[in-house]
């Protein structure tokens, strides 16, 4: 079994369980691709932000500034607005405007936002990064978005 495959087959089954614990399932993600930090938002039907459901590694004082993410700001507005995922080689050289001007207190480089999809609609988006400069290979990132779709699934059975 590939790398990428065990990745997947691991998490998978965690997304099965009745009652999801998000941060945990956060940190199965950042385990298996060797990251830091990330972030799980969930989209709120009523104000139509990403609203904050867990975190790990992000500095206190960010929470706020990450606790509701309008859809077309940020990485994670943007991977929801374009429903497909937005990675920085180096978040902290980029000049793009992609990144918000806080996520550089994050201390990270190399990260990727994954929209979680469920037919097309956008459920939530999850970002996670690593401390030195990345890019994910396109093996990792489609198998993120498979991530993505299920966690969205989860998601929407706990509703």
């Amino acid at each position: 079994m590939e790398k990428e495959e065990f990745r997947k087959a691991r998490i998978l089954k965690a997304l099965e369980a009745r009652s999801m614990n998000w941060l945990e399932i956060l940190r199965m993600v950042l385990s298996e691709f060797d990251c830091t930090k990330g972030t799980i938002h969930f989209m709120d039907q009523d104000t139509g932000l990403l609203k904050l459901q867990a975190e790990e590694g992000i500095p206190a004082f960010l929470i706020p500034k990450l606790s509701d993410i309008p859809i077309g700001k940020g990485m994670a507005g943007i991977a929801a607005e374009r429903r497909e995922a937005v990675e920085l080689c180096n978040l902290q050289i980029d000049t793009s405007g992609v990144a918000r001007p806080a996520a550089k207190e994050t201390e990270v480089a190399g990260s990727i936002a994954v929209p979680m999809l469920a037919n097309g609609k956008v459920i939530g988006v999850f970002g996670i990064a690593k401390p030195l400069p990345y890019t994910f290979t396109k093996t990792e990132t489609t198998a993120l978005l498979e991530l993505g779709t299920a966690m969205a699934v989860a998601y929407r059975k706990q509703l």
